[in-house]
Order: structure tokens, then sequence, then C-alpha cells
């Protein structure tokens, strides 16, 4: 495993839309397995394969000590609202700010084995599923800052 730099929002290859992985293989267990080594480096919640200069859909998330692995995911239903305050591992010099993203996710990915999984998250971990799903098509949280309605705000 090894600690991979992480590309900044200020580069333009974080813009990019990754690929489908095709091949689930050991070059996909080292990408994965270094990706986690590098989240919890840097006290990430998430971290996208983008993010570490690879343009291939998976991503990672660590919510309460349950760490998934999302590879080729899609989002297969949302609903209800909420407003986060949200920060990127590719951002750091930015200010954390509201996002609105869905109160509900499902989602249907791949394990690092091509086993098929759906998955039905809320709060915050829906949060996390969204973002690091956003960076898989070049999108960044900084794109979708938003000023919450009176009484929607989340506690700090």
């Amino acid at each position: 495993m090894a600690i991979r730099e992480i590309v900044r929002h200020t580069d333009s290859f974080i813009r990019k839309k990754s690929k489908p992985v095709k091949v689930f293989d050991e070059k996909l267990w080292e990408l994965l397995d270094d990706m986690w080594e590098t989240m919890e480096e840097r006290a990430g919640a998430g971290l996208s394969a983008v993010q570490v200069g690879v343009l291939k859909r998976a991503f990672i998330i660590n919510i309460n000590n349950m760490r998934i692995e999302f590879i080729n995911p899609t989002i297969l239903h949302t609903s209800g609202k909420q407003y986060k305050k949200e920060g990127c591992l590719s951002v750091t010099d930015l200010p954390f700010g509201y996002v609105e993203r869905p109160k509900k996710v499902t989602i249907s990915a791949y394990d690092r084995y091509g086993n098929m999984f759906n998955l039905t998250c809320e709060d915050w971990t829906a949060v996390c599923v969204c973002h690091e799903n956003d960076h898989l098509d070049g999108i960044l949280y900084i794109d979708k800052l938003c000023t919450p309605p009176k009484g929607m705000e989340e506690d700090d």
C-alpha cells in the first residue's frame, strides 16, 4: 500500500469524467488499498479514484468505521432533502459550505471482487455517497454551494 498524492481542485484533471472499471483484479485492489491508506492519512470520510489521479469509476467511504468500496456505482433512487456542510480532500484552501443533498439514497455498485450490491443509506452516509459519486462525473461540492432555507441548517 502507498499514500498517493491528492489531485487539487485547481487541476483540470479533477473535472474529467471517470471510466467504468472492466477488470476486477490485483491492480484494482492495489488502487483501493492505496485509496484507503491515503484517505486515512488525511482523515477523510471518502475518496474517489479521480482524486488520486485514476479515471476509474470507484470510490470509498468510511462512516462510523463502516468501510465500503463502490465500483461502477449507479444511484437508483433518492428522496428527501438535507443541507450539510461539506469539505473535500481536493479542496483544502476553501471553507466548508452547505450543499443540498438527498436525505435518503439507494445505490447499486460492485465490490472489489465484482459482486453487485445495493445499499440504501440516509443522513451523513447519503451525503458522502452523493459527494463521492459526483467526483466520478467531474463535479465538486463547491459547484453546488447554497444557502439553506431558514431552519434547514444542520447543527454546528
